[in-house]
Order: structure tokens, then C-alpha cells, then sequence
């Protein structure tokens, strides 16, 4: 059994990671020729601020009172430059923002390896392209462009990554660190002749990086006062900024401003997804060679804002964020990034028609270089007679198009050539992204092949071993050499192929691992024919009626993914269950708890996502709750007989119950004090850590009988599931620990039901008690249901208070008892302990149903691999890489989740096992009792 754990291990490792190959791969190409406009630009140098996590309504609406929030933008939009809204893509972060501003390129994919903090390949920018830059603000931003840029013309002033601190007084003065710092920048040039005439050069770029407004969203939520007034604030800075440069160069008319946003923010503080609060940005743009504002009487959007913004009379001209940055390249003369897809605004510009097309001209030359490059590079490793080109712009369609396009500007027929470049861009767009997806299909069938292959061999297995469906046939030597041979030539043809094409070495693996599958499969041919016969004796009537229930339920899961309400129906279907099997006859009050409790856990599925509005009283009553419950059920304890226990043993229940009161305590006092600003206070800091540590220690000194251990383990998750609470999930593990139980005594009375074997006394059930493997029974059809029902309730743990798989759904809040600084890879470590104890919750009453059933965690596991195997071939096939990214990384999540879920449930099941049956022993008096 150790080779076939990992055989599979070996084989989801591949299954997982081949999606990141098929389906997310870097888009990037390198080797292209900068392209430069040839006609003197209008401006000499650029100011760029980002205003980190602006919202363009935040930023455009009138207060109550009918004035601008930010009244010198607000004017500039009115009477001096043009304005619309930046369309940003998902995953609305700060870095993939960020690198679409300034490279003028979207995420790429293969960025999720470094954790979102920098690109995982070399990329060019405008700041490269560049003569000099200044950059001001971040360093979670600004060092990514310096450290790609070649030479060192791009300079960083950043402060202390302490400073970005949720829970501070003030988050603002970030943005006036950056003010302050600019300014006294300007005032020491005046002395410092090298920088004075650095600055007076062409083609400088100046970065002002403002993360003020990003910080106290998430700290306040985008409707408080404090993100309100930032904005003013944020406004006065780039009044003064505006006025100094100006001043600086002696109003030389030779300077562009843009104030832009790299992303939006929910009205609950977050942002990652595709919400158009998080999605749509202001663009303000004025200064050198950008247009005036031109009035209209009416224009046609399909939102709202204008009326709602007062601006229906000011021409609104929309872009995509990616747009921005040939913007900056055309507006100080720099090429455009090499590996920018973003198309120049022409609107945005106030040019001669010449320079305009000129400048478009450029832009689709650019864009052109990267899809020739991409596709010699596909050309070169693939077989000339397999090769298909991308027909839409063939060499003699490029070459025809061009020339078309120089002898419209030639005839000066602007109108006509700017409109031919832009159908060059689309189209050498499309030809890139045709060529970057070139071997998906192919790629995809090579998984989906050994994925069936696969799960056939799971259920095989399930079958010769832990059945009595089968006889055992001695092996055809003969028969199974010639299979043998018979696949290793396949295996030697398929890999002579590939070598033929300079494949990557990946493909290889993905190529050929069908081959070792279905040599597995067909070399139990003898089981096959065993069980077709097995099977055709049964009533078909049955056989057709368990599989329907089979697809149905597996239905059901896949469904739940998307819709957390299909987890509802599950549950009610659930609570039918003792009625429709008649087991509720031989125990009516258990089967009324198992249904009280159904109805109970299907209410949080319809609940709305957490994290939305914080709830604290709510996370108190929990707490309170427990402590009540805890109380009831210590009582029945020192009442029960139970002779092998020493009542010693419960004084730990006591400490349980003191920590779980802390921390109810604790997460009243820290919201409390982050209400008023006062910041998070060190003594609920050092509690908060405690508590997560010393939980566990305190959990295993508890005995190892059933129900006080899994009593134990509840007491012990919820102290630290509290901590991270912000609303209603607080009861949720309750809710779930309850069915637990009564999950337990249900199966109990199924398995007498059935037959199947006596009924062990579960009060003195212990977990230490080592199970005589001969009492190991062989599986019965019952079985498949009680693995689906645990598939089941793992999925409700993840999806039953919202979906963890939306970037979204994640709270910094959630982590304010533990630290309000932020840090990335901390928070995300507390965020998913969060999700992972409800699943410690299901994994142990598992763990107690297998014991109590007598059947051997491994072929209840393997049964498990089937079904999680066969809702990863429908999500291998859900992968999306387009359309908004909030469905991209929820289709990427929903296949890691389930293709991890095996894995997961080793380590779960491990997990379970050590807090199960573990006991750390305390020095005590010794009393010796007989077992």
C-alpha cells in the first residue's frame, strides 16, 4: 500500500500542477525592438499620482451638501484637463494595478508563486523607458520598477513597512510623508547642481505613491469620515505639488499630470475581485498636450454616474488601465513598454492629427512585434506539417496592412489610418492570445485521459481488496507480458514525438502518465469480468437507482461550489435521511436531534458572506454559548458512571472553559479599543498568542474517552476560532459540532440497522483502545454513503459561512486580536487556521466514526479519493483564464481545493488521529485500574 499512496500522490501532484502549465503560463514574451514616435512630443516631464485604492465614485460624487470632495481636482476636471474612468482587471491588488499602470500589461498569472509581491518575470515600463524617475511612497511597490529597470535612473524613497498599520490613529499621514518629502526634494535641487539639472532634463518621470487612502479604507470601510477626509487631504497635496512644479520650471507649460488609482475598494474594505466598486478607477489627466474639456449636451454610458456625479454635460472618456501607460510613453516622446498591450487614448491627447497617428501608428507596431516574436517561437517547437497559423494576420496580411497604414498618413487620411492600427492591435491580440493557448487542447485530454484511467484504478482496488465482490484469480503470465510491451511502445512512440518538437520537459510527464494508468487498469481485467458478471445478476432496477443516487449527490457537491445554497438542499435532504432508510423506528430521539440539528447548519449557507458587516455581540453571545454548553454537558459528565475515569481528569474541562472566556473577552475589549483609537492593546496581543499555542497542549491532557475528547477538542478550537471571529461564523462550529454527535450515535444505530455488527457502548468508547485489525469488516454499500456524507460536511466547513475561495471574503479584521500591522504571509497563515478548524472538527468525528464502525480508515479513504477524483475532472474543465478574474481565481481555487482535498484529508486524518489518541500524562497520584 505505500507504492499506491504514492502512486497517487505522484499523480494529483501532476494533476494539480499541470493546470498551472495548461492554463497559466506567463503571457510574456522578450526580444522585441523598442518602438519610438517619431515627431517631438508636447511635454518634457510627467507627474503620476496613484492613489492607492480610490474609488472613481468616492472621488467624483458631491457630499450631502452638494460640494466637491476634492475641490482642486474637481475644478481641474471642470476647467483645465479631461477626465473618465480607468477600467482596472482582477485581481484588483496594488502590484498587478500597479505594473498595468506603468507597463501596460495585466496580471501575469504565474505571479501567484510570489506571494503578489513582485512579477515573476522581467518586464520594461515607462519608468525604464525613461530618462530619469523619482518615485515616492511604498515599498511594496516602488522597489519592483527599480529592480527591473536597466542602469540606475529610477530612484525610490520609501518609508518603513511598520508604517502600513490597520489599526493606527491615522493612516493619512502616509500620503503627507510622501508630500512632505517631495517638496523638501524641489528645495534642496535649488542647492544641488547635479539633481537641479537632472530634473531640467527630457523625459523625466515623477511617481508619487499614496497609500493613505488604501489604508483606511480597510481600517474604516470607503464610507467612513477618515477615508473621506483623506481624500481632501490627498486633494490639498496635489494642489501644493501641482503649484510647486509649476513654479519649479517657471510655468514652462511643459508638464502632464495624470491622478489615477491602481485599484477600487468594497463598501466592506476589501478588494481582489470584480466588483465594479473595485473595478472602476478616476482618471484625471491635464497639463502639456492633453485636452481641454469639451462640453456635450448628452452621452450614453451604461451606468448611472453621470447625473449622480453632476458631470453629464463634460465628455467622459473611459479607458482601460492598461491604456494609461502608452498615454505617459506618447506624452513625453519615451518608446512604448515592450511588452505593453494597452491601446493609446487618442482622445486624451490635445496633438496635431499627424502626431496623433503617427503616435497610433507606433502603438500597433509595438503590439505587433510581440505576437511575431510569440509566434516564431511556437513555430519552432511544433512539427512543420502539425504547425497551423494564426490565418487573420499571415506575413503577407501583416506586410499588407502597414503599408496600407503609411499610405494613409501619407495622404494624410488620419482618420483612416488611426482606425486601421486599431484593427491591427485587436488582431495581433487575438494572435497572441491564439498562439499562447496553443497546446491546451491537446494538453487537456493527455489529464483528462489519465484522470479516468486513475479513478477506474481507485475503484478497482476498492473492489479486489475491501470487498467480497470478487475472487481472487492467479495471474496469466503470458498474457500480462505482452501487455507490457504493449504500453511501453506506446510510451517510446509518444515520448519519440515530443522529442521531435523540443517539447518542454513538463509535457513529457503530462503526455505519458496515461500510459502507466491504463497499463494498471487493464492488467485487472480478471476483476472486471468478475465484477460485470457480479453486476449483471444484481436487480438492475437497483444498480441503475445507486448510481443515479451516486450522480446525483456528486451533482450536488460540484454544484455547492458555486452556489452555497445547493449545501441547504443537501442538509434537508440529510435530515430526511432516518426517515427514509426507517432507522428513526428503532431510535426517535436521536433521529430528532440528527434533524433539529440538519435544519439548524442548512441556515448558514443562506447566510451572506462574512465578513461583510462586523458583528462582535454576535461572536460574545457565542462565546457565552459555548460556556453554557460546556457547563450542561460537565454535569451530565460527573453524573454518568464511568468507571475507568478518574474525576481528576475534568479539572482540565475548567481551564478549557476560563480560556474560552478570555477570549470572549478579548475580542470585545480589542474591537472596543480600535473603535475609539486606541490601537491594539498589547495585553490582548500576548493573550490572543497564547491562546493559540497553549489550546492544543491544554486539548490533550484531556482523557481519551469519546465524548470528552471530541468535548475537549470543541472547547479547545473555539477559544482561538473566537479570536478570528468578526459576526455569525462564531456559532457556526457549534452548529457543525452538534451534527457532529449526533453523526456518531446515528451511525451507530445504522450499523445495527444493518446488521452489520453489535453495538459498542459509546461512553466508555475509548480512542486508545487499539483495534484488533481482524475485526477490520469488509464494506458494505452503507459505507459509500457515510463517505459521502464526510465529503459532504468537509464542504459545508469550507463553504458554510462563505466563500473562502473569493480573495474577497477575506477580512483583515478577522486577524485585528492578533495584529493590525500588515503583513501578507502572517494574516494568511491566521486566516486559513480559521477555515481549517472546522475542518479539524469534521476530520475528528470521522475519525470517531470509523473507529466506532470498525472499519479501516483506508478503505473509507479510498473511497473518499474517488468521489473528490470525480468532482476534479468536472473543475479540470471549469478552469477559466478569462473573462473577470474573480471568476478566473475561483475556478483555480475550486480545482486546487478539490484535486488538495485527498491530500488534505491525509493530513486531516493524521491531524485527527495525534487529537484523538494522543495523551500527554501529568505527575499524578497513581491509581491502577484494570481494563
Amino acid at each position: 500500500i505505500p507504492v499506491f499512496i504514492l502512486a497517487g500522490l505522484l499523480v494529483h501532484c501532476v494533476f494539480l500542477v499541470s493546470i498551472f502549465d495548461i492554463y497559466f503560463s506567463s503571457p510574456l514574451v522578450h526580444g522585441m525592438t523598442p518602438q519610438q514616435t517619431p515627431l517631438p512630443p508636447p511635454a518634457k516631464r510627467l507627474v503620476l499620482f496613484v492613489a492607492d485604492g480610490l474609488r472613481a465614485d468616492s472621488l467624483y460624487e458631491l457630499d450631502s451638501n452638494g460640494t466637491a470632495r476634492a475641490p482642486y481636482l474637481r475644478s481641474i476636471l471642470e476647467n483645465n484637463g479631461s477626465w473618465g474612468i480607468s477600467h482596472t482587471r482582477v485581481p484588483t491588488e496594488s502590484r498587478p494595478g500597479h505594473v498595468a499602470l506603468i507597463a501596460g500589461f495585466y496580471e501575469d498569472v504565474s505571479a501567484v508563486a510570489k506571494g503578489w509581491k513582485e512579477n515573476p518575470v522581467e518586464f520594461d515600463s515607462v519608468f525604464n523607458e525613461s530618462k530619469y524617475t523619482w518615485s515616492w511612497g511604498s515599498p511594496d511597490i516602488l522597489p519592483m520598477f527599480a529592480k527591473g529597470a536597466t542602469g540606475d535612473h529610477v530612484y525610490t524613497f520609501c518609508y518603513a513597512a511598520e508604517s502600513e498599520d490597520f489599526g493606527a490613529k491615522d493612516a493619512a499621514k502616509l500620503d503627507t510623508w510622501v508630500f512632505d518629502h517631495v517638496k523638501s526634494f524641489f528645495n534642496s535641487s535649488r542647492s544641488n547642481q547635479t539633481l537641479f539639472s537632472a530634473l531640467n532634463e527630457e523625459k523625466v518621470v515623477l511617481f508619487l505613491h499614496l497609500l493613505g487612502i488604501d489604508t483606511n479604507g480597510h481600517a474604516h470601510r470607503p464610507n467612513s469620515r477618515e477615508y473621506q477626509e483623506n481624500i481632501k487631504q490627498v486633494d490639498e497635496g496635489v494642489k501644493e505639488i501641482a503649484s510647486l512644479i509649476d513654479n519649479f520650471y517657471g510655468n514652462d507649460g511643459k508638464t502632464a499630470f495624470i491622478l489615477t488609482s491602481d485599484h477600487g475598494m468594497t463598501d466592506w474594505g476589501s478588494h481582489g475581485a470584480g466588483h465594479p466598486s473595485e473595478t472602476l478607477t478616476p482618471l484625471i489627466v491635464w497639463g502639456a498636450g492633453v485636452n481641454y474639456p469639451q462640453k456635450v449636451t448628452s452621452q450614453f454610458f451604461e451606468d448611472n454616474f453621470l447625473e449622480e456625479w453632476k458631470l453629464e454635460n463634460l465628455k467622459r472618456l473611459d479607458v482601460n488601465q492598461a491604456d494609461i501607460a502608452p498615454l505617459m510613453a506618447s506624452l513625453i516622446g519615451v518608446p512604448f513598454p515592450l511588452n505593453s498591450v494597452g491601446t493609446l487614448p487618442l482622445e486624451y491627447l490635445n496633438t496635431s492629427a499627424l502626431f496623433k497617428a503617427e503616435s497610433m501608428f507606433t502603438n500597433a507596431v509595438q503590439i505587433l512585434e510581440q505576437f511575431k516574436v510569440k509566434m516564431s517561437q511556437k513555430k519552432e517547437t511544433t512539427l512543420s506539417i502539425l504547425f497551423t497559423p494564426f490565418k487573420p494576420l499571415s506575413a503577407s496580411e501583416q506586410i499588407n496592412i502597414l503599408k496600407k497604414i503609411r499610405l494613409y498618413i501619407e495622404q494624410q487620411k488620419y482618420d483612416e489610418a488611426v482606425s486601421l492600427c486599431k484593427t491591427l492591435i485587436n488582431l495581433a491580440l487575438e494572435g497572441l492570445s491564439y498562439y499562447h493557448t496553443y497546446d491546451r487542447l491537446f494538453l487537456g485530454l493527455s489529464i483528462a485521459v489519465s484522470f479516468v484511467g486513475w479513478t477506474t484504478y481507485v475503484i478497482l482496488v476498492i473492489i479486489k481488496a475491501h470487498t467480497n465482490l470478487t475472487k481472487t484469480i492467479p495471474a496469466n503470465k503470458k498474457k500480462s507480458t505482452v501487455l507490457f510491451y504493449g504500453f511501453a511502445s506506446a510510451g517510446m512512440i509518444i515520448a519519440f514525438f515530443l522529442l521531435i518538437q523540443t517539447c518542454p520537459w513538463t509535457y513529457y510527464i503530462y503526455c505519458l502518465l496515461p500510459v502507466p494508468v491504463w497499463y494498471a487498469v487493464v492488467k485487472e481485467i480478471p476483476v472486471i469480468q468478475d465484477l460485470a458478471t457480479n453486476v449483471l445478476s444484481l436487480h438492475i432496477g437497483q444498480f441503475i437507482g445507486f448510481l443515479l443516487v451516486c450522480i446525483l449527490g456528486i451533482e450536488i457537491l460540484v454544484f455547492s461550489f458555486f452556489y452555497r445554497s445547493a449545501l441547504t438542499v443537501g442538509l434537508l435532504v440529510f435530515a430526511g435521511w432516518p426517515v427514509i432508510t426507517q432507522l428513526w423506528v428503532q431510535t426517535k430521539i436521536k433521529a430528532l436531534v440528527w434533524t433539529l440539528l440538519c435544519v439548524l447548519l442548512a441556515i448558514f449557507p443562506l447566510m451572506p458572506v462574512v465578513g461583510r458587516e462586523p458583528n462582535i455581540p454576535l461572536v460574545i453571545a457565542a462565546g457565552l454559548l459555548t460556556i453554557l454548553i460546556s457547563f450542561f454537558s460537565l454535569a451530565s459528565l460527573c453524573k454518568s458512571e464511568n468507571k475507568y475515569r478518574d474525576n481528576e481528569d475534568l479539572k482540565v474541562y475548567f481551564y478549557q472553559m476560563f480560556s474560552v472566556a478570555l477570549s470572549t473577552y478579548v475580542v470585545g475589549s480589542t474591537h472596543n479599543s480600535l473603535e475609539i483609537k486606541q490601537g491594539l492593546p498589547v495585553m490582548n496581543q500576548i493573550i490572543s498568542w497564547m491562546t493559540l499555542v497553549l489550546s492544543p497542549v491544554l486539548l490533550l491532557l484531556s482523557p481519551t474517552f469519546l465524548f470528552e475528547r471530541l468535548f475537549s477538542i470543541l472547547l479547545s478550537l473555539m477559544s482561538t476560532y473566537l479570536l478570528l471571529s468578526t459576526g455569525y461564523e462564531a456559532l457556526f462550529p457549534l452548529a457543525l459540532f452538534g451534527l457532529m454527535f449526533a453523526w456518531i450515535n446515528m451511525e451507530q444505530e445504522a450499523l445495527q440497522h444493518y446488521g452489520l455488527s453489535l453495538k459498542p457502548k459509546l461512553a466508555v468508547f475509548n480512542f486508545t483502545c487499539t483495534m484488533d485489525i481482524t475485526q477490520f469488516r469488509q464494506l458494505h454499500l452503507d459505507d459509500v454513503r457515510r463517505s459521502f456524507f464526510f465529503v459532504f460536511f468537509i464542504v459545508t466547513a469550507f463553504f458554510g459561512t462563505g466563500n473562502i475561495a473569493s480573495i474577497n471574503s477575506f477580512d483583515p479584521a478577522s486577524v485585528y486580536c492578533f495584529l493590525t500591522v500588515f503583513s501578507p504571509f502572517m494574516m494568511g497563515g491566521l486566516l486559513l487556521l480559521k477555515v481549517a478548524i472546522p475542518f479539524v472538527l469534521v476530520s475528528c468525528a470521522f475519525e470517531a466514526v470509523q473507529v466506532t464502525t470498525q472499519l479501516s480508515s483506508k478503505s473509507l479513504f479510498l473511497i473518499v479519493l474517488v468521489i473528490s477524483d470525480i468532482m476534479a475532472l468536472h473543475f479540470f474543465f471549469l478552469v477559466k483564464d478569462y473573462g473577470s478574474w474573480l471568476d478566473i481565481g475561483t475556478s483555480i481555487s475550486h480545482y486546487v481545493l478539490v484535486m488538495s482535498l485527498t491530500i488534505f484529508m491525509m493530513v486531516m486524518n493524521g491531524l485527527a488521529q495525534l487529537l484523538t489518541t494522543q495523551r500527554l500524562g501529568l505527575p499524578r497520584r497513581n491509581k491502577h485500574h484494570s481494563m
